[in-house]
């Protein structure tokens, strides 16, 4: 899977563009606002009986100590009434915390399933329903990333970090003003050590952070080869290049230890540091209050003492955790920011406008068509295009790779809007009809079949996803796939793989007319259905191609021209233009005609 493009992810700095982005979240709450007013509620509670506890705790080991003379002497002069007293306050205490963790730990959890669940599919329903032009701006290992990585960021980003850095902050803040209270002197000496501590935090978080970006760099570079391995095994294995991409994967990974490994050193570097700090400033905070506890006029009990002490371990020990639990929190607010990216894109219905609904019988109209890709506009691709097609006219689109057959095809289907010109469906303009009714009735075969990592039963039901199995078996017989179905132990629920990679190409290719033939439609585009396939599979293919092209629309794009030879009308193409345009008779009497020269061509290839 490829990582999303550089510079996409571990943002050290987040700008008000992706904070404002990450506010739609938002939008995911607000259904769930009561919950999670509540779930904080009882996070509120929790964290107040967690700074009670230290309080109450600090006074018993302190009591009945007014003359002790250090903390051995305080300990053994504890009233025994006191300690039953305090400790059943403290068991009721800690029973009370246990209820509304549990009730916390819940809450939240059901709170952030609820608005993880909304997020997924409104991402993935919005992304399938992009326009194509979408796709040719991000790689699929981007957008796959912010279908995972980014959502279990956010995920864990409510279910725990955020809660968890709130808690933190209040054990901070409200630590603080308890010690204040107990003793302003003790905690001016205990804050003294908070700047030192911040500088450093500053210092080495840039530093960690850039590595961790580079080796998020890296990791990009490696899992880019992983998926291109993967996705061309085939031509990996014939070339004998496992190797070779072995190799390059090998230094990849090693970059990213080696990264890895620097990061390492300096986050350790860091904690030590920390840990130096905080605990030498507890050391010396209580060789502090205890030289305050003693003399005939004690500046200080030692009950509070006590206290003052916990209190200052509790907040040390979060102060320690808000570091990592706010870069986690930038983290998710950019990640949030990617993913709102994506889902606020507009979706097709939301640049194609049509709403007509009109009957689509097969007859297709281009009227000086003009076409560029959005990415590419100084490439014209098609350029003043103008044919017609009568219903159930069988149609073909010859000429050399990249001259716009394909692309004509794609325009059918409404996957772009035209620069210039129009496209008609019998009397109605293309951008005014709604282009999902359009595409329910065209179906589209193509030279390269994707099957999903199903059963056959189910690849064949994309046509129709109601159809019942006797109309699977109906359409499998016509596509001449039923033979080869009806081998196999499973039959129609025999898997077949990951992209169909357990069937021949003409067994795929048969499914994929099955699939056409379900969905019976009005218009049918056949890409190079047959030009990637043996001449037994070929035969089979073109005889189940003859029963589905049977009282439709045919549009059919082709490198092997012996398969257009009985289409109604050709149209040869070039550079995007029309060149010649007729029946293969008519095309053949134009002398050094283009498509006399690619049949000549053709004839001694083979």
């Amino acid at each position: 899977m490829l990582a999303p493009k550089k510079g996409t992810r571990e943002k050290i700095k987040l700008s008000k563009d992706q904070v404002n982005k990450s506010k739609k979240l938002l939008s995911y709450i607000k259904p769930y606002t009561l919950e999670f007013a509540f779930g904080w509620f009882l996070l509120l509670i929790t964290t107040s009986i967690g700074l009670i506890f230290p309080l109450i705790l600090g006074q018993l080991l302190g009591s009945g100590n007014a003359q002790a003379s250090n903390m051995q002497d305080a300990i053994h002069l504890i009233n025994t009434d006191n300690i039953s007293t305090a400790a059943v306050a403290l068991f009721i205490l800690f029973g009370i915390q246990a209820v509304f963790s549990f009730l916390k730990i819940i809450v939240f959890n059901d709170f952030t399933e609820r608005v993880m669940r909304d997020v997924r599919q409104d991402s993935f329903n919005r992304l399938i329903n992009k326009p194509f032009s979408f796709f040719h701006n991000h790689t699929t290992g981007e957008l796959t990333s912010r279908m995972t990585s980014d959502i279990s960021q956010l995920n864990e980003t409510l279910r725990f970090t955020l809660g968890e850095f709130f808690r933190s902050t209040v054990i901070v803040i409200g630590g603080v003003c308890f010690l204040a209270v107990i003793s302003w002197k003790l905690s001016l000496i205990m804050l003294s050590t908070v700047p030192i501590m911040a500088i450093a935090a500053v210092v080495f978080g840039k530093y960690i952070k850039k590595l961790a970006k580079d080796a998020q760099t890296e990791t990009a570079k490696s899992n880019s080869v992983v998926e291109e391995a993967l996705m061309g095994i085939t031509n990996v294995k014939a070339f004998t290049n496992e190797q070779f991409l072995s190799e390059k994967y090998r230094v990849l990974i090693e970059n990213i230890r080696l990264l890895n490994l620097k990061s390492g050193r300096w986050r350790g570097l860091f904690v030590s540091f920390i840990v130096l700090s905080i605990f030498g400033s507890i050391v010396f905070v209580i060789w502090q209050g205890l030289l305050m506890t003693q003399g005939e006029r004690p500046e200080i009990s030692s009950g509070d003492f006590y206290s003052f002490i916990l209190l200052t371990i509790m907040i040390a020990g979060s102060i320690g955790s808000l570091p990592e639990m706010y870069s986690n929190i930038q983290k998710s607010i950019g990640s949030t920011a990617h993913l709102m990216e994506i889902i606020d894109e507009p979706v097709e219905k939301e640049i194609y406008h049509g709403k007509l609904q009109p009957v689509i019988n097969g007859a297709i109209q281009f009227k000086n068509v003009h076409f560029h890709y959005e990415n590419r506009p100084e490439v014209t691709v098609l350029n003043n295009i103008s044919f017609e097609v009568r219903q159930n006219q069988s149609f073909a689109l010859v000429g050399s790779s990249g001259a716009g057959k394909s692309t004509i095809a794609a325009l059918i289907q409404h996957f772009y809007s035209v620069n210039k010109g129009s496209i008609l469906f019998g009397e109605n303009n293309i951008n005014n009809i709604d282009v999902n009714h359009l595409r329910r009735h065209i179906a589209y075969v193509p030279q390269e079949v994707l099957l999903f990592a199903g059963t056959i039963a189910e690849n064949i039901r994309f046509g129709k996803t109601n159809a019942s199995e006797a109309e699977l078996i109906e359409a499998a017989k016509k596509a001449n796939a039923w033979d080869f179905i009806s081998s196999f132990p499973e039959g129609l629920n025999t898997t077949v793989g990951d992209r169909g990679i357990q069937l021949s190409g003409g067994q795929k290719q048969r499914i994929a007319i099955a699939r056409a033939i379900l969905k019976n439609p009005a218009i049918l585009i056949l890409d190079e259905a047959t030009s990637a396939l043996d001449s037994e599979s070929e035969k089979l293919v073109q005889n189940a191609l003859n029963n589905l092209m049977e009282g439709r629309t045919s549009i059919v794009i082709a490198h092997r021209l012996s398969t257009v030879k009985n289409a109604d009308q050709i149209i040869v193409l070039d550079k995007g233009e029309i060149k010649e345009q007729g029946t293969h008779e008519d095309l053949m009497n134009i002398e050094n005609g283009t498509y006399q020269k690619l049949i000549q061509l053709q004839e001694l290839r083979s």
